[in-house]
């Protein structure tokens, strides 16, 4: 349908073949989205879902986008340094150039409860969660100031549907982005920027092993796990002219998701 194209879009955080940034990525890419991504390998190597073949899956993204006929470009950033949403919009439009679409899907995450939070734990979700967030949606907006057309979607997790006891420093950074995106969306409506969120629920990314996907199923009415395409599907929406009077929302796109 080419609902994008000659648009630059920006997504943060692509770089697990499973992961939702990915599917996103290759969504607008469909679309004929120029597609400039971010990965960060140091942080997925951390993770206990990590698999070595993701390793060099930025570099295949990358591939597989420019074969769909599109512009790409990425960089490997740590989002959690104050100077990052300079250095990356200078690199996207070094590349690229000037963004209309932002997607903030980069993230930070550690399960932690009320006996094992910390103060460092803690600055480390709020530094890539919170500051990296705002500050690149901001710095985004500031630059595309005049050009009459741009969408900012956000990430977030169900954290204003259910409680989450077990994973505070990530539910509570993720509620400052959901307040910060209705917040932020009427001030940028006055330049016909659109700010929204996206709730995708539970997603089969690689994070759930298959008890914990037999623990879930049954609460999704729909009958089945989301999957990255779901938020993807949605993210695509979002940034064309068709999602131009919907903004400062946080769309729970979750089949139904109940706990």
């Amino acid at each position: 349908m080419n609902r994008l194209k000659d648009r630059i879009a920006i997504v943060t955080g692509a770089s697990r073949r499973r992961g939702i940034g990915a599917a996103i990525c290759e969504e607008l890419a469909r679309e004929g989205a120029d597609i400039f991504f971010t990965h960060f390998k140091p942080y997925d190597r951390k993770m206990d879902y990590y698999l070595e073949e993701d390793g060099d899956y930025p570099n295949e993204l990358a591939n597989s986008l420019n074969k769909m006929g599109v512009r790409v470009g990425s960089m490997e950033i740590d989002l959690s340094l104050p100077d990052s949403p300079q250095k990356l919009l200078n690199e996207v439009e070094k590349q690229l150039g000037l963004p209309s679409i932002l997607v903030n899907n980069a993230t930070f995450s550690i399960d932690v409860d009320y006996k094992t939070i910390t103060a460092a734990i803690l600055d480390q979700h709020y530094a890539v969660n919170v500051r990296g967030t705002c500050l690149l949606t901001t710095e985004f907006a500031k630059r595309i100031e005049g050009l009459q057309c741009g969408r900012v979607i956000n990430l977030v997790s169900g954290q204003d549907k259910a409680p989450e006891p077990g994973n505070l420093a990530y539910v509570t950074t993720k509620g400052a982005i959901s307040a910060f995106t209705l917040s932020i969306a009427p001030h940028l409506a006055r330049q016909r920027i659109t700010v929204n969120a996206i709730d995708p629920g539970p997603t089969d990314t690689g994070w759930m092993n298959e008890k914990l996907k037999e623990h879930l199923l049954p609460k999704f009415p729909m009958g089945r796990i989301g999957q990255p395409t779901d938020a993807a599907k949605l993210a695509v929406f979002l940034a064309s002219d068709d999602a131009e009077w919907i903004t400062g929302q946080v769309i729970h796109s979750d089949g139904g998701f109940w706990d």
